[in-house]
């Protein structure tokens, strides 16, 4: 019979911290919609003005909730196999991404419609920043973890890199939403915004919810004690390696 103790439980309080971050995350989509149902309109793609409203919630959805999810699924997921984990992190970037993509050719959409210029504001521009840098992050993560072909030095090397963007690019993400509430604010209520009204409320309190949705997610990520437990074969794959010298490098999992 296989020793149970061979699979430890999950450490002390990380399940409820990650639960409240689940809970934020969903907040922050379901306040979103809220927003845009109860004072935008609603989405629809053939309508030109109900099309940009599909850009917010896609961009919270993907550059937000999503990749939150994908940078925590090795503290979720710390007792599965590294090759499993590491899949599943890649699967669920890759749909934030095609979520995000979808809501950022709705904004183009949108303003080729209504004769609105492109890339003008602040928030655009830190948006696409953090778009493309998401894309290269994915496309290096996936070349020097999962594909067959990187030697185990180079993921080894490259690994602090990819903790730092990701880290970095979340950050940003949240940062460009905020960016994105404010600046729609402005263009739809700016007469009315300082006078208390409730999509300003709402707004506001949604822009307070990403940001503990944020801080949690950074809270579970930088706990030490909380950081996947290499297993057994990883820990014997990391003392092989120590041995190798001009001979070659293992190009299993980092």
């Amino acid at each position: 019979m296989e020793d149970s103790s061979a699979r430890p439980a999950s450490p002390t309080g990380l399940t409820y911290v990650v639960a409240t971050s689940q809970i934020l995350g969903l907040v922050v989509i379901t306040m979103m919609a809220a927003w845009i149902g109860q004072y935008r309109g609603g989405i629809a793609w053939d309508s030109s003005q109900l099309l940009f409203n599909v850009h917010p919630l896609c961009m919270v959805i993907g550059m937000v909730f999503l990749q939150g999810d994908a940078l925590l699924v090795y503290r979720v997921f710390r007792n599965e196999s590294k090759r499993s984990t590491k899949i599943l992190h890649g699967l669920i970037h890759v749909l934030a991404l095609i979520i995000a993509l979808v809501g950022l050719i709705a904004v183009f959409q949108y303003h080729k419609k209504q004769g609105f210029p492109d890339m003008y504001s602040l928030h655009s521009w830190c948006g696409i920043t953090a778009f493309g840098f998401y894309f290269i992050q994915w496309l290096f993560g996936f070349y020097i973890f999962l594909f067959p072909g990187a030697s185990f030095s180079l993921r080894s090397r490259y690994k602090p890199q990819h903790v730092f963007f990701g880290a970095f690019i979340f950050i940003l993400s949240i940062a460009t939403a905020l960016l994105g509430i404010l600046e729609l604010l402005l263009f739809k209520i700016k007469d009315t915004y300082s006078l208390f009204v409730p999509e300003g409320i709402l707004a506001n309190i949604l822009g307070l919810v990403l940001i503990a949705f944020g801080a949690v997610v950074g809270y579970i990520l930088t706990r030490h004690e909380w950081q996947r437990p290499p297993l057994a074969e990883e820990l014997a794959l990391s003392m092989d390696f120590k041995t190798l010298t001009e001979e070659g490098s293992p190009t299993s999992l980092h």
